[in-house]
């Protein structure tokens, strides 16, 4: 039987690399070999660390951003062949074993490093589809980390104008220029309601996208939101958030949405939804023709021989795209 590696979080605040036995594929399943894979240093940050909403039992296996080519393939498997490219939501591991209907095909023109970013951007897009964003639309966006910086590009895409990034870290910033931003702030810099509303003519944003996971930054949000605003919470909430509703909330008839992943239908639409497959199959599309680039997003790229130590540089340190290579 095949040896393989994999990233397990041992106990809070330790990672190591272990060994696993790789099984064959069951009628229905595909083995990947893993080629990159994306740490999302947000979420697999938290659940490290044991962050309030997370299950905080151990071990654990991350990883939900991974990209290979198959290896061998079930025996109901009709529509996928040894040697194709492919992503899925499986674990930082040198192999993968996952149900067939959960792969995606990679564009020939798209990169391992690129596509490994689909699952954050199909995160990303699950918000900004939540807040119905139309032509002409004012979005601010509230953390320009991984989530941040997709959710800013799918914003400019469905129309958002003027779109606002924020966030602490100025080369963060830049990169949200780059990427589209009309206006960028730094709340440690500037006075962050004063400025909003001083490229919304006075009204605050029509959207507000919380896409950091702080709960301190959640009221932050309402305030910076317009009258009859949306606020989308696409950042996972690690804790509790202290907020008047009345004036913050109730007053300014603000709508609240929540935008877990999860919520979303993964392969049969109900009502007309868009699914988790749709969105997957447009995102590879969009980084494929370059109207949705990730490659500026890439910070670090490592060996998974080196994930212990990469965890601990990167968790709460505000770092961007950090890819393991699974080739060496």
């Amino acid at each position: 039987m095949l040896t393989g590696k994999r990233v397990v979080f041992v106990e809070k605040g330790v990672v190591k690399v272990e060994d696993f036995q790789v099984k064959e594929p069951g009628p229905k399943e595909v083995l990947v070999k893993s080629i990159s894979t994306l740490i999302s240093s947000g979420t697999e940050g938290a659940f490290l660390m044991a962050l309030p909403n997370t299950p905080q039992t151990f071990p654990q296996y991350p990883g939900y951003s991974n990209a290979g080519m198959i290896e061998s393939v079930g025996s109901e498997v009709k529509w996928l062949s040894r040697g194709e490219r492919v992503v899925s939501w499986a674990n930082h591991a040198s192999h993968a074993l996952t149900v067939a209907e959960g792969l995606f095909k990679i564009p020939e023109s798209l990169s391992f490093d690129e596509a490994s970013f689909f699952a954050l951007a199909s995160i990303s897009l699950q918000g900004i589809r939540r807040a119905e964003i139309e032509l002409g639309d004012s979005v601010a966006i509230i953390g320009q980390g991984l989530v941040g910086q997709l959710a800013l590009q799918l914003a400019k895409l469905s129309g958002a104008t003027p779109l606002i990034a924020i966030d602490l870290v100025d080369g963060r910033l830049e990169i949200s220029k780059k990427s589209g931003a009309d206006f960028t702030i730094n709340p440690k810099k500037q006075d962050l309601e004063n400025e909003v509303r001083s490229v919304t003519e006075g009204r605050g944003a029509n959207v507000v996208v919380e896409a950091t996971g702080n709960p301190e930054a959640i009221p932050i949000a309402f305030k910076i939101s317009s009258a009859n605003g949306r606020v989308v919470l696409l950042g996972s909430p690690r804790g509790w958030s202290n907020i008047n509703f009345y004036p913050e909330v109730h007053r300014k008839a603000i709508l609240v949405i929540g935008a877990h992943n999860s919520m979303r239908p993964k392969f049969e639409s109900y009502h007309g939804h868009w699914t988790e497959k749709d969105d997957v199959g447009l995102l590879l599309k969009l980084m494929s023709q370059g109207r949705l680039d990730v490659k500026r997003l890439i910070g670090n790229k490592v060996s998974y021989k080196e994930a212990p130590e990469v965890y601990r540089q990167a968790i709460g340190k505000g770092s961007l795209g950090i890819i393991l290579d699974w080739t060496g």
